[in-house]
């Protein structure tokens, strides 16, 4: 059942998005595919952060996250993220950035930008669903790029 779930899952398409927080002087981020929008009025998001996860322990302590939506050209920095190429610094000294109001990194040169803060966390199985009002949204530019079938994609 789990191979299964998992493959109907990746014929799902999905943006993918970095979810990042700061804690303590250092940068936590994650890649993802499971943000979705909630409501309007107010603005509200969700997504799914793994329960082991240091980003989701950061998100939790700070009740802040932000949201890059990465482009297609981006995809280093997708894997980067998601673990599967090499990690890092805390501090994002090699990772093009800048800081959203909230003080949490944005990536540069991505499609969109969201700062969020935390305002209900539910346990789902081995993650948690964090809903979060939207504070400040942002188009950039570039073509979003798009997890299917286990491989990124562009709408173009």
């Amino acid at each position: 059942m789990k191979n299964d779930f998992r493959d109907v899952m990746a014929s799902l398409p999905s943006a993918v998005v970095v979810v990042s927080a700061s804690l303590r002087d250092e940068f936590r981020a994650m890649t993802a595919s499971s943000l979705v929008s909630v409501s309007l009025e107010p603005p509200l998001v969700m997504v799914g952060l793994e329960r082991q996860s240091l980003t989701r322990a950061a998100v939790l302590e700070t009740e802040a996250f932000n949201v890059s939506l990465l482009t297609r050209a981006q995809e280093f920095i997708a894997d980067r993220l998601a673990g599967r190429a090499p990690a890092i610094d805390a501090r994002w000294r090699n990772l093009p950035h800048h800081l959203g109001t909230n003080g949490i990194p944005l990536i540069d040169g991505c499609a969109a930008w969201l700062e969020c803060h935390l305002v209900q966390v539910h346990e789902a199985g081995d993650h948690d669903i964090c809903v979060a009002e939207v504070l400040h949204a942002e188009k950039g530019s570039g073509d979003p790029m798009i997890l299917w079938d286990r491989a990124f994609w562009t709408l173009r």
